[in-house]
């Protein structure tokens, strides 16, 4: 990642108090404002059951754990809690972790919204990770809910190995992001999808891209919805198993979305990858077409990645 402008500084978070704070939400407000050096937040073991929020102001902060498993910041908030005004809370508002600034990094930490939806539930989106800054880079993180797992809202960023965990449209947003390695894991019971991008426009350089993926978990799962107009979804080289649903993809009720919507898939493996009953309107790519899908490049990552 890029590393701002002066080195870094190290801030750790302990619940036991032997460090600077003892919820993540502290170490983040010792953080100065217009921050423009790296800071990285030691998140030491334990479950931290607290909602957090990376403000705007707040850029070049990372969130560092010494493993996934052992290093938990959990809550529970769906979208038809209601505030203290009486107001439905709202699936935008329902995130455990809310990334709002540019290059945040996070690596070895799991991430986890508790709510369990149910089949014909109402209100039950919980987003367990909501991320808005653009820049930003998430390592062998576990991101963990049901229905509306992951908010990739808006923003370039990039998922490396990794494990994300849902039921219902569990990756949704508009942002432009490559998932690499990273296991797509459902928890559906009956039908459910993986990706919903809202990209509503042919000019917005926006959509997910899943590269040497694995797709696995239980339910019938459709591999992308078209929530926006001009949805684009492709997975690449990914291994998907026997739950995705034969014809691959949903028009989110909508036929005119046919004719605009970008969903492909390119040298993908497993019992999920048999294209015989695939939608007419879902493309098998040629390497050109697919190509820029495949590294990079995708998000302009020479510019801003350091790995």
């Amino acid at each position: 990642m890029n590393e701002g402008e002066n080195g870094s500084r190290v801030l750790v978070v302990a619940k036991d108090g032997s460090g600077d704070s003892v919820t993540v939400q502290g170490a983040i407000d010792l953080v100065s404002h217009n921050n423009t050096s790296r800071v990285k937040i030691l998140i030491l073991p334990g479950v931290y059951y607290e909602r957090i929020v990376v403000p705007t102001d707040k850029p070049y902060i990372s969130f560092i754990g010494n493993r996934s498993s052992d290093t938990v910041i959990s809550s529970h908030t769906k979208a038809s809690d209601r505030d203290p005004n009486g107001q439905e809370t709202g699936t935008f508002n329902t995130a455990t972790v809310d990334v709002e600034s540019d290059y945040f990094c996070a690596t070895e930490i799991t991430i986890k919204n508790t709510v369990e939806a149910v089949p014909g539930g109402t209100g039950m989106q919980a987003v367990a990770l909501r991320v808005a800054g653009n820049k930003s880079m998430f390592f062998k993180v576990k991101i963990l809910g049901s229905q509306d797992t992951l908010l990739d809202l808006s923003g370039t960023h990039y998922f490396y190995q990794c494990y994300i965990r849902g039921c219902i449209d569990f990756i949704f947003g508009n942002a432009r992001s490559l998932y690499k390695e990273c296991v797509l894991h459902s928890t559906a019971t009956e039908s459910g999808a993986i990706a919903a991008s809202h990209r509503n426009s042919a000019k917005e350089n926006t959509g997910f891209s899943f590269l040497n993926c694995t797709v696995n978990g239980t339910g019938n799962v459709y591999l992308g919805r078209a929530w926006g107009n001009y949805s684009r979804v492709v997975y690449s080289y990914s291994d998907l198993s026997s739950i995705v649903e034969p014809l691959g993809w949903s028009d989110w009720g909508d036929q005119t979305r046919r004719r605009t919507v970008q969903f492909g898939e390119y040298k993908c493996s497993g019992r999920g990858a048999d294209t015989k009953g695939r939608v007419t309107w879902s493309r098998q790519l040629r390497h050109e077409e697919a190509k820029p899908y495949l590294g990079m490049n995708f998000i302009d990552g020479d510019q801003w990645l350091r790995l």
